[in-house]
């Protein structure tokens, strides 16, 4: 586990900071309205709704709002991991699969429950010094508990050298 894991959860758990984290860091998630729903060490729920400025002209989202839900709700975890991490990692997404399954309106759920395989990646290149890949999933929902999209995101971690 990343010794600064709780200070990163602090950090996207307090509203206000989770705020300024993204609009500095991840703007087009800010406008979107993405917001972390849940968060602990095994999973990540990203809450997206529906609103004028992230729909297509269908009246429903469009998909890269949803990508961006799902990436994040992927990419909280394994952010995680890495943050002020000594030796520094790098993760990178590698490969993006999506199915779109129903359409997106309202209230969408992105989860991905991949926290401890991300750990024990992120652990495995501290240790070994050599890159590891991991394949992580995402499963959006609406208010139903309808799935609305999957993705599948292949994520390469790397620990930097001193």
């Amino acid at each position: 586990m990343n010794p600064n894991f709780s200070e990163f959860k602090r950090i996207i758990t307090t509203p206000v900071l989770f705020k300024f984290f993204i609009f500095k860091n991840l703007s087009a998630a800010f406008w979107s309205g993405l917001n972390i729903h849940h968060f602990d060490e095994e999973s990540c729920v990203v809450r997206v709704k529906l609103s004028w400025f992230n729909q297509n002209p269908f009246r429903s989202m469009y998909f890269a709002v949803e990508a961006m839900a799902a990436e994040m709700s992927s990419g909280m975890l394994a952010y995680a991991q890495v943050h002020n991490r000594k030796p520094a990692v790098s993760m990178l997404v590698e490969k993006v699969e999506a199915t779109f399954v129903k359409k997106a309106t309202g209230t969408i759920f992105f989860t991905c429950a991949d926290g401890k395989a991300m750990e024990a990646a992120v652990d495995e290149t501290v240790k070994t010094g050599e890159g590891v890949k991991l394949t992580s999933k995402a499963i959006g929902k609406n208010l139903e508990g309808v799935i609305v999209a999957e993705f599948t995101f292949t994520w390469s971690f790397k620990a930097k050298s001193i």
